[in-house]
């Protein structure tokens, strides 16, 4: 994810894969661009979180900056993954790595809250969600529920203050700290053949 310049970590040269097909394989970061990737402890949590969850599942990665969240589920038997990212040196480097890798992935130059704003073609079973510091959060999770499927999860990253939303349509799986980031895994309620609303089930521990 590109996180603004009051962000505390310095942007690295490289963020490694930590688990699966791929793991200690690296993606470059291009110079110039103000990716701050999401520490390995983190994502060796989250990916804890997911296990159940990212085998054959269908994953969108918002603001994606390295997409290291997206070619990390990808490692772990992700089916497939979409990328979203408006950084044109980004969306290249996304393209680069995703023939390294040999994978066909979707990769979209669009702004995170004009893509969801637009035509769903299928929905996704785990959403990355780490936009930039600054940016409100409640109107892309207001967004989200019509791109999820009856069993999405919702990784979200924030800053520890103000620390991550009450969502009223919602419930907090799991939730973390590191340093000065708050982040959890969210399961969205969505409308089942009953026409009633219900949180969908997770397997994750």
């Amino acid at each position: 994810m590109a996180k603004r310049s009051n962000a505390r970590r310095t942007p690295p040269g490289s963020v490694r894969i930590i688990g699966g097909e791929w793991r200690s394989r690296r993606l470059s970061i291009p110079d110039g661009t103000n990716v701050r990737p999401t520490p390995d402890r983190v994502r060796e949590t989250l990916f804890n979180w997911l296990r159940d969850s990212v085998i054959g599942s269908r994953c969108l990665d918002l603001f994606a900056g390295s997409g290291v969240l997206g070619f990390e589920a990808l490692s772990r038997g992700a089916a497939h993954a979409c990328f979203v990212e408006r950084d044109p040196v980004l969306i290249a480097a996304l393209n680069v790595q995703a023939a390294v890798f040999g994978v066909t992935a979707r990769i979209v130059r669009q702004d995170g809250e004009s893509f969801l704003r637009g035509a769903v073609a299928e929905p996704f079973d785990v959403v990355f969600l780490d936009p930039p510091y600054a940016a409100p959060i409640e109107p892309l999770l207001d967004l989200l529920p019509r791109w999820l499927s009856s069993r999405a999860v919702i990784y979200v990253e924030r800053p520890r203050r103000p620390g991550l939303p009450q969502v009223e349509h919602g419930t907090w799986l799991k939730r973390g700290t590191a340093g000065a980031v708050e982040y959890g895994l969210l399961g969205m309620t969505v409308r089942g053949a009953d026409d009633t609303m219900r949180v969908p089930p997770w397997t994750g521990r």
